[in-house]
């Protein structure tokens, strides 16, 4: 809002400094201040007012060392992550972009979707007169709500015309090209490139020279004619990698500051990503994709970065609110969508490391009790508990500990993952 605002003081009035409004670097340092503002400020009294309400957490007994002292710790905090995300974003990004309007479609939909399993926990469901029920929202509802999220995104990022990537032709063989598709772009540094518009359906192969993948290739064995389904094939991947990533995020939130530091490193990754993808001299120089209108969503990924930050300095460890499935349901939509949204989704298993063993570590665990079950009558486990962290838990290292560790294996993951725009 801001930067239409200042946009019009500077184009009727010369207002002075509304200019650096135009630039993304002063809008995402404002996101990142705006962000932590809200979560600092506000989210003392959005805890205070989860007490008041008595909106506590139920922790079940597992066993695990600083259980008791858990129980009845305000959850729901993810509100303040939300807030932290969507106020500074319509504050200071384009509200017109594609990508900036899904990204707070994904927040929206899936913190809904965490606030009300959240609330049933604790309050019991609205449609069935107060009934309490500690698992919370049935876990086909949660996936079908994921589902619905994936069809939307799929489809917006298929078939809108503003989701497209560009790539420089020579100036020698533009007489050969179709004038409408291509752009003619002068960088910041008066050099002028011809950019060739493709709306394909294709994403990033990381380790690979020619690193492009098109999912129409995956149709193309059973004829050229299928080519025409490729729509089908797309929308169902990012359905996939929206659940995927969501659940992931949603089962990585057992300790204190878990979930949130992961994300904030995340989020770092993704934005370095989509500022990258989204300049066309970086996208040059680094031989990747050039996406139009992708870098405002550094933007958006500052406020994310400033929510986590902000949010955990009252999660870490003795935590003094719980982000609940309200954030951690968002969180991994979040950062699924934004992944799809700079083309880097075959990214995910590196970057969102943390996210896919802690999941691995649960599918591992439960196939392995039900195999061992059937062969052997009694059911046998491979971790002292899943999922992972509380395998650590067992083992008796403190969580604070555990936390700090997968941050640092989280880091590392970043750094592979960026090093990834060379290292082919």
């Amino acid at each position: 809002m801001l930067y239409y605002l200042f946009e019009y003081l500077d184009k009727q009035y010369d207002f002075p400094g509304a200019g650096v409004f135009q630039y993304i670097s002063f809008r995402s340092a404002m996101a990142v201040i705006f962000s932590l503002i809200i979560s600092l400020l506000f989210g003392k009294r959005i805890i205070n007012l989860l007490r008041r309400k008595q909106v506590g957490e139920t922790i079940r007994d597992l066993g695990l060392a600083g259980e008791k002292e858990k129980h009845g710790t305000p959850t729901m905090g993810g509100l303040i992550i939300l807030s932290a995300i969507i106020i500074p974003t319509l504050l200071f990004a384009k509200l017109h972009n594609i990508y900036v309007i899904l990204m707070l479609i994904a927040t929206v939909w899936l913190g809904l979707i965490g606030f009300l399993d959240d609330y049933i926990k604790v309050f019991g469901s609205p449609f069935l007169r107060g009934k309490k029920d500690k698992k919370g929202l049935a876990a086909k509802f949660k996936i079908i709500g994921q589902v619905g999220l994936g069809l939307i995104v799929g489809a917006a990022f298929y078939f809108h015309p503003d989701v497209q990537t560009k790539v420089e032709i020579p100036a020698e063989i533009l007489a050969k090209v179709e004038k409408d598709k291509v752009t003619e772009i002068i960088d910041s540094e008066g050099k002028t490139h011809y950019m060739l518009d493709r709306k394909l359906p294709n994403t990033t192969i990381p380790f690979v020279k020619d690193n492009e993948f098109n999912y129409s290739s995956v149709l193309a064995v059973f004829g050229e004619k299928m080519r025409d389904y490729t729509w089908l094939i797309y929308i169902l991947a990012v359905i996939i990698i929206v659940t995927a990533v969501s659940n992931g995020a949603n089962i990585t939130d057992g300790i204190d500051g878990l979930a949130t530091g992961t994300s904030a490193i995340i989020g770092v990754t993704l934005a370095v990503f989509a500022y990258v993808s989204g300049n066309i001299i970086f996208a040059n120089y680094l031989n990747i994709m050039y996406i139009p209108h992708t870098g405002e969503l550094v933007v958006f990924a500052s406020a994310l970065i400033g929510a986590c930050v902000g949010f955990l300095w009252y999660n870490a460890y003795p935590a003094q609110v719980f982000m609940g499935d309200t954030g951690s349901l968002a969180l991994g939509g979040i950062i699924a969508v934004f992944a799809i949204a700079v083309r880097k989704e075959l990214l995910i298993p590196i970057f969102c490391g943390i996210f896919l063993i802690e999941n691995l570590s649960v599918v591992i665990q439960v196939a392995y009790f039900k195999y061992t079950k059937k062969k052997y009558g009694e059911g046998r486990r491979i971790f002292k508990m899943s999922p992972l962290h509380h395998h650590y838990q067992k083992l008796g290292m403190h969580e604070s500990k555990i936390v700090s560790r997968f941050w640092i294996i989280g880091i590392m993951l970043a750094i592979l993952t960026i090093v990834t725009l060379k290292l082919r």
